[in-house]
């Protein structure tokens, strides 16, 4: 039996701290269009921290919607505003 920490202690403390930082980096960052870029990447992190913790499942409803379906949501309303502001405009 040993004691010591294993690598996949490891992994997982360096993957949650990065997850972390990554969040604070995505709610800092003032620009519409380059937050909607970074919390995909920010899903697609959280999806390779759920494969880490043995919940692939998880993972896989993390990358679809997270990394795909919010940030293509986010993406079309910020160019639907950018439409209609203008259309008033003209």
């Amino acid at each position: 039996m040993t004691t010591g920490i294993n690598v996949v202690d490891i992994l997982q403390a360096s993957t949650l701290i990065f997850a972390g930082v990554a969040a604070t980096v995505v709610v800092l960052t003032r620009q519409p269009v380059s937050q909607a870029i970074l919390i995909s990447f920010y899903g697609l992190l959280l999806a390779i921290v759920f494969v880490l913790f043995q919940a692939p499942d998880v993972a896989f409803s993390q990358i679809v919607i997270g990394a795909v379906a919010l940030p293509l949501m986010i993406l079309l309303a910020l160019a639907k505003i950018k439409k209609q502001e203008d259309e008033s405009e003209k």
